[in-house]
């Protein structure tokens, strides 16, 4: 795309996206994200009614009478967004590509962190880290962080998570959101070990971009060249009996067992987002889904 047409297709995606977050999500996000940023204030004698959770277990020793840890709420977060540029982010079988829908994305969390006065960074990564802002508040910055997403070209086609992890584990020093934005089609154990570590610095939220064409491929009776956008592998699939479909069904079955099995422990909820979809109709659910939590 030429200059012209990136500040086109960043300014259909403001808009769209701007009046949804004025309309709906930005509600959404205070509620669930508000009190997450904390720092820790004083303790206080325990009443009835207090969170046992909030307990101070050290100086309740001491004192051998029971106290909580009492917290003042940050009047800001800082929100990161981590973007998988990889050569399988440019397949779409739908209305849009998977980086259209990545780009869709960060626009709704990115507008609704702005109406909070909240710091936003970006992070793209391929199998190499290719672009890293730093967490900025600001309009300005907040429109950079779409263009980038909507039109960059990666130097590199390879996809590798755990490396993006490991980044923003080193580079971010305080606590924050984190969303992780990728098809996760890639080996769990090379990105196990920094998600468990990211987990336990982040609120980390991985969302999980979908085609329907790489779970059901059409019954077209010949065989076509398939063509891995990230190796550049060329592989002859059969499309005219159920033996390419069965064999991609399994597979992707036990990808979602295992991930859901990486994610579990740490009481990760992913977001899935079929780019054939509205990109925001599952974002708004979850977050609906996570806010009643709270108000438990």
């Amino acid at each position: 795309m030429d200059t012209a047409e990136i500040l086109k297709k960043v300014r259909q995606i403001e808009i769209k996206t701007g009046r949804l977050v004025s309309e709906t999500f930005a509600g959404e996000y205070l509620s669930t994200f508000k009190g997450q940023g904390i720092e820790f204030s004083e303790v206080r004698e325990y009443t009835p009614g207090d969170d046992v959770r909030s307990i101070d277990w050290n100086v309740t020793a001491r004192s051998n009478t029971p106290y909580i840890k009492q917290y003042n709420e940050e009047r800001e977060l800082t929100l990161l967004i981590a973007c998988d540029v990889s050569g399988s982010q440019r397949f779409g079988s739908a209305d849009k590509l998977k980086q259209e829908a990545a780009a869709e994305l960060t626009a709704l969390f990115a507008l609704s962190a702005l109406t909070n006065n909240d710091k936003v960074g970006l992070l793209l990564f391929s199998d190499q880290i290719e672009l890293y802002v730093p967490p900025r508040k600001g309009k300005k910055h907040i429109l950079r962080l779409i263009r980038e997403v909507v039109a960059f070209e990666p130097k590199r086609t390879g996809t590798n998570i755990g490396l993006g992890l490991e980044t923003l584990n080193k580079v971010i020093k305080r606590q924050g959101i984190l969303l992780l934005i990728s098809d996760f089609l890639a080996p769990l154990a090379s990105f196990a070990k920094p998600l468990r570590l990211a987990a336990k610095k982040f609120d980390l939220i991985p969302i999980i971009l979908q085609d329907k064409l790489e779970r059901q491929l059409p019954n077209l009776g010949v065989c076509v060249d398939i063509v891995d956008p990230e190796t550049g592998q060329t592989d002859l699939i059969s499309l005219s009996s159920g033996e390419a479909n069965q064999a991609l069904s399994k597979f992707h079955q036990e990808h979602s067992t295992q991930l859901r099995r990486l994610f579990n422990p740490y009481k990760i909820e992913p977001i899935l987002v079929d780019t054939a979809q509205n990109t925001a109709d599952p974002v708004i659910a979850f977050f609906k889904r996570r806010a009643r939590k709270l108000r438990r």
